[in-house]
């Protein structure tokens, strides 16, 4: 699966941390294509155990890190967890099949 990852139209280069939870019921490759997302910034993905986050060519992998979570199983618990762990959550998907997700990200 791919993963777009684009600021909102109104910032001209997202410059914040982000926090992406990866859940699939099966292992993945999720490949991440990025726009505008400012170098040196932390991001960091959680992905469901067995799966694997590709990045691009250049500098974004460098301050990106990568783990392996087991979720709760249903969404909702899912939701729940994320609320707890990080106090909010500005985005929730879910896909049943899809080969390529596009994500804005911004204030």
């Amino acid at each position: 699966v791919t993963l777009h990852l684009n600021p909102i139209s109104s910032v001209h280069i997202h410059q914040k941390p982000l926090v992406f939870l990866l859940n699939s019921p099966l292992p993945l490759v999720w490949k991440l294509k990025t726009e505008r997302l400012a170098p040196g910034i932390r991001r960091v993905f959680f992905v469901s155990v067995g799966s694997v986050v590709q990045f691009e060519k250049g500098n974004f992998s460098l301050s990106a890190e990568t783990e392996e979570k087991f979720f709760p199983e249903k969404n909702e618990h899912l939701l729940q967890w994320a609320q707890k762990e990080y106090g909010a959550v500005t985005s929730f998907t879910e896909l049943k099949i899809s080969r390529n997700i596009y994500i804005k990200v911004g204030e």
